[in-house]
Order: C-alpha cells, then structure tokens, then sequence
C-alpha cells in the first residue's frame, strides 16, 4: 500500500474511503449499541485530548474512524478499513502533520468535524453521519492538497 510520500495512491485510498466510511457512519447512526457509541466517544475524546496537547497522531484518528466502521455490526466495514490500515495512517500521517504545523483553526476544524460525526451518530440521525463523515474526509483531502495550509 501507500506510504507518506506516494500522495497519488493516498488520494486513490481517500476516494475509497468517501463511499465507505459514510455508509459506515450513516448505519452506526442506526445500529450502534450504548456499548459502541462509548468506544466512538471515547475515541473521539482522546483524538481531541491529544489535539489540544498538540500531539495528534495517526493512531488516534483511526481508532475514531475504527469505532465507527466497528459500531456498523457488519464485520466487513473494519475489515476494509484495516484493509487500508497502512494506506489510511499514512494519509492521516500527512493530513495530520500538516494540521498540526497549520493554524489553529486547522486543528478546530479538524476537531468541529469529527464532533459533527459523532453527534449525528448519537443522536441517531443516519443521512447526517453520513454527510458529516463524508465533509470530514473531503475537507482531509483538501488539507493535503491545499499548499497554503489554510484552515
């Protein structure tokens, strides 16, 4: 798969992941357990942790993204993700890099956005998930891609 430094192929892994992980945010939104939302807070709650001590890493983000394809109950939404586990961190390595050496506002978008997923998956509102987690992996895509390294 992908390393850091092959931005073709990380863009290849991003245009499979926009499908995939809205579907699997829209049927965590419907599926999910009081069990799974736990795991997706609490990974939610450490990504942030670590963005405010500005240690966000790859690692951190996937185990968000991770909890939501498991909260699925379908066995094939994290066996693709970890499918992709090389190619994913190493597109959250970069986006992540960049966010972390941009503004502040990098980061607060970064955050407003995986705070979006998980509020429409606690509430239950699956055609918001979907769109949320779909927006937060466009907006990744742009991050990488935008040179200025604007918010």
């Amino acid at each position: 798969f992908a390393s850091s430094g092959d931005v073709p192929a990380l863009m290849r892994c991003i245009e499979a992941r926009l499908p995939l992980e809205g579907a699997a945010a829209r049927l965590a939104a419907e599926r999910r357990t009081p069990e799974q939302l736990a795991r997706i807070t609490a990974a939610h709650d450490a990504f942030a942790a670590a963005a405010e001590a500005g240690g966000m890493t790859p690692g951190s983000d996937f185990a968000f993204h991770g909890s939501i394809a498991a909260a699925t109950g379908n066995e094939f939404f994290p066996a693709f993700l970890h499918g992709l586990h090389t190619a994913v961190l190493g597109f959250m390595g970069v986006a992540l890099g960049l966010t972390r050496t941009g503004s502040k506002e990098r980061v607060a978008k970064v955050l407003q956005e995986h705070a979006q997923i998980l509020d429409a998956i606690r509430i239950g509102d699956a055609e918001m998930a979907g769109a949320a987690m779909q927006f937060h992996i466009t907006q990744a895509r742009r991050r990488v891609m935008d040179r200025t390294h604007t918010p």
